[in-house]
Formats: structure tokens, C-alpha cells, sequence
């Protein structure tokens, strides 16, 4: 009680230093303990063992996978036994399967089991389960919450990669696995575990820290509370055409700027820049991505969804038209600028639709299923990005043919329709 008149007098909304404890929660998620570490244990690995590149890539194109079918599963167990009993023992497998690859022997099928129980585990570690929390906290500054509370991830991707380096050459890639994961334990797990409060109502407090003024408002249905998490369930959104709306243009966006990403640098060096110019690009795109993330949230929740969508769709397709023509100068800067803020958004685009259009009824499983569509780009966009370059001996055609891709995710998402309002007074339909 003592809360929430504090909350009414304009002290610090409790939700956010929730966005706080999410941020510190994401720092070490998959994403940025596995996918940004890969490449920087991926050497060390052939060196000792002789496998060939190809051979250890393919743990991570497996991980990827493993997490896609997990999410279907670790939506509705988030929706139905709440976020942090999902994120502790995730976050637990997820450290262990790093620290047991400081014991990896001479065997591939050691690697890649490995691999698939950290992407089974890095869905339950991952950004859903917080940004399903984060919803349940706001509602009218939703978007710029959700946004700062992945900036952890962000961050995490940019510390993690020099901090991974750093213990192979002090201690080895094997105690570099031990450290990292007992890191993601050590740090991650307290927090979560003392600091995460699902929803505003557990400390007595309301969605947005509305004050008890706004009480009749709330019985009316016009303030949003997360007593009662109304909207679709998973099959009904499944039967939506905004639903398959959203996924596709999520996997042609993905795909886009995960290819993009993948193939910078070796693009860039195939066209006369030096491999330090490209790898002063690459971490452009990667800075940009973070502002991206931020910008996003803070103008969805000014914004109609359309409009910014569509924004941030097109930056991604001038950006790789961009490098389709690149001839000198400042031009791979400034497409490597669009395509990061193109995919920092799109990261933090689907939370944000996923409670607009679809509620918080069963927000996990939903918000699975658009991750399920933007994590298959990522699996999908680098190798056929690849295999044009193979077939070519050039990556014109699949800058072009990735433009195009991002240009039609922009004309589909252009004509959404306008969000429906969710109360606990008004159930859906």
C-alpha cells in the first residue's frame, strides 16, 4: 500500500528497475553467450581437434534449430507456470553446457550434442519470458521499456565477444568455456531469482503505477491492468492473417539482415576495402543496432505500428541496395548504419506487436512462434547468401535479391491493421 502511494506522489515507477533486472537477466542470454562467442571459439577448436569449418559451424546451425523447436514448448510453460520458473533452470542448463565444453573430447557428436541442449535451454533464457514480464508492467510506455530491457542483450553481444577472446588467450579456450559459464550462472540467477516480480499486483502495485485516483478508470476498462491477462491463445492467433503477416515479414527481415551481418566483412574485402576498414563497418552495424533497438521502442509507443514498421523494413532494404552498388567512400557506412538499426528494431518490434495484437493471454507461446520465424531467417538468409556467392563468384546477387526480400516484408506490413484494446473487461471473442 505504502508502494503505491509513492508510485502516485511520482517517485520511480517500480517497472523500471524490473526493465533493470531483465537487462542484467539478458546480458548473458543465448544470443550473446553462444551466438557472439561462437565465431571466437570456432579457430582454437579446428586447431586442436583438425575439424574442418564447416564441420564446427554446423553446431551452431544445430543450436539454432534445437531453440526453434523448444519455443513452441517454453511459450506455454512461461504462460502457464510464469517467467522466472522458466528462466532459473534455463539459465542453469545453459551455463553448464558451457562450462562442460571445457571437458570436450575428439568427438563431433560430443560438440554438437552440446549445442542442442544449449539451444533447447537458450529458449527459456532468451528475450520472451522478460519481455512477457516487462509487458505485464507497462502498457502506455510498453515499447521504450521492452527496448531498454533488451539493450542487455545489446551490450551483451558487444562485451562478450573481447571478453571470450581475452580468457582464451589468458587461460586457454577450454577454461574460457568454464569461466563464461559459470559467469552466466553466478550473475544471471540471483538477480532473476530476488529482483524479478512478474506483475505490478505481487507488490501491490498497477500496470503503468497508476494511482488509486485511476481506480473507476480500471473498473471501466479504459486503464490497462495485468491482473487479468486477456487476449487470444496460441490457435487462435494461429488463425489470424496479422498473425502470418507479422512472421513473414519477420523471416524475410531476418533472413535480410542476418545475411547481411554474416558476410560484411569477406563482402567488403572481395571489393578492394581493407580488412580492417571491414571490420570497422561490421562494428558500425553492430553500434547501430543498439540505437535501432532504442529508437524503435520509443517511437512504437508514439506511433502507429504500420508507420514505424515499414520505417525500419525499408531501412534494412536501402541498406543492402546500398552494398548491391557500393563503389567507395562513406556508402558501406551508411548501409552498414541502416541494416544495424533495422535489425536492432526488428528484435524488439516483436515483443511489442505480440502484446498489441495478440494480448497477454498467451504471450509466450505467440512471442515464441514470431521468434520461431525470425530465428529460421537467421539459419536461413546466410547460406543461401552464400550459395549465390558460390554460384556467382559475386554477393551482387544476393544483395539484390535480399533487397527486393525486404522491400516486399515493407509493402506487407505497410497495410496492418489498426491494434485491438485488451482489458480484463472485455475478453476476447
Amino acid at each position: 500500500m505504502i508502494a503505491n502511494k509513492l508510485e502516485s506522489r511520482g517517485g520511480i515507477f517500480h517497472g523500471w528497475w524490473i526493465v533493470a533486472v531483465s537487462a542484467i537477466g539478458m546480458l548473458f542470454c543465448y544470443i550473446s553467450s553462444i551466438g557472439f562467442t561462437f565465431g571466437v571459439f570456432t579457430n582454437p577448436i579446428i586447431e586442436e581437434f583438425g575439424w574442418s569449418l564447416t564441420e564446427v559451424s554446423l553446431a551452431f546451425s544445430l543450436s539454432l534449430i534445437a531453440m526453434c523447436v523448444a519455443m513452441p514448448v517454453v511459450g506455454p510453460l512461461v504462460d502457464r507456470y510464469g517467467a522466472k520458473t522458466v528462466i532459473v533452470p534455463s539459465i542453469l542448463v545453459l551455463g553448464l553446457s558451457l562450462a562442460s565444453l571445457s571437458f570436450l573430447p575428439d568427438s563431433l557428436l560430443y560438440f554438437y550434442g552440446v549445442y542442442i541442449v544449449a539451444g533447447i535451454a537458450g529458449g527459456g533464457s532468451s528475450t520472451m519470458p522478460y519481455s512477457k514480464v516487462v509487458s505485464h508492467w507497462f502498457d502506455r510506455q510498453r515499447g521504450l521499456a521492452l527496448a531498454l530491457a533488451a539493450m542487455g542483450a545489446g551490450l551483451g553481444s558487444l562485451i562478450m565477444p573481447p571478453f571470450a577472446q581475452a580468457l582464451i588467450n589468458g587461460l586457454g579456450w577450454r577454461n574460457a568455456y568454464l569461466v563464461i559459464g559459470a559467469t552466466v550462472v553466478v550473475v544471471t540467477i540471483p538477480v532473476v531469482v530476488l529482483w524479478l516480480k512478474e506483475r505490478p499486483e505481487d507488490m501491490d502495485l498497477r500496470m503503468d503505477g497508476k494511482s488509486t485516483s485511476e481506480e473507476r478508470e480500471i473498473a471501466l476498462g479504459t486503464v490497462g491492468t495485468s491482473a487479468t491477462a486477456s487476449g487470444l491463445t496460441g490457435p487462435e492467433a494461429l488463425g489470424t492473417g496479422v498473425f502470418w503477416l507479422l512472421s513473414a515479414g519477420y523471416f524475410l527481415v531476418s533472413s535480410s539482415v542476418m545475411a547481411a551481418l554474416i558476410h560484411l566483412a569477406p563482402l567488403l574485402t572481395d571489393r578492394g576495402f581493407s580488412p580492417e576498414m571491414a571490420a570497422l563497418v561490421v562494428a558500425v552495424l553492430g553500434g547501430s543496432s543498439l540505437i535501432g533497438g532504442v529508437s524503435s521502442g520509443y517511437l512504437l509507443d508514439r506511433f502507429f505500428a504500420a508507420v514505424v514498421v515499414t520505417g525500419f523494413f525499408l531501412s534494412a532494404a536501402i541498406g543492402l541496395l546500398l552494398l548491391w552498388g557500393l563503389e567507395a567512400g562513406g556508402v558501406p557506412f551508411v548501409a552498414a548504419v541502416l541494416i544495424g538499426l533495422s535489425m536492432g528494431a526488428t528484435g524488439e518490434i516483436i515483443p511489442y506487436l505480440t502484446g498489441r495484437y495478440f494480448g497477454l493471454r498467451a504471450f509466450g507461446q505467440i512471442y515464441g512462434y514470431g521468434l520461431i520465424s525470425f530465428t529460421l531467417g537467421g539459419v536461413v538468409g546466410p547460406p543461401l547468401m552464400g550459395m549465390a556467392f558460390d554460384s556467382t563468384q559475386s554477393y551482387s546477387v544476393g544483395l539484390l535479391a535480399f533487397g527486393i526480400a525486404s522491400l516486399v516484408a515493407a509493402a506487407m506490413v505497410v497495410r496492418l491493421s489498426p491494434y485491438r484494446t485488451w482489458s480484463e473487461e472485455a475478453p476476447p471473442a
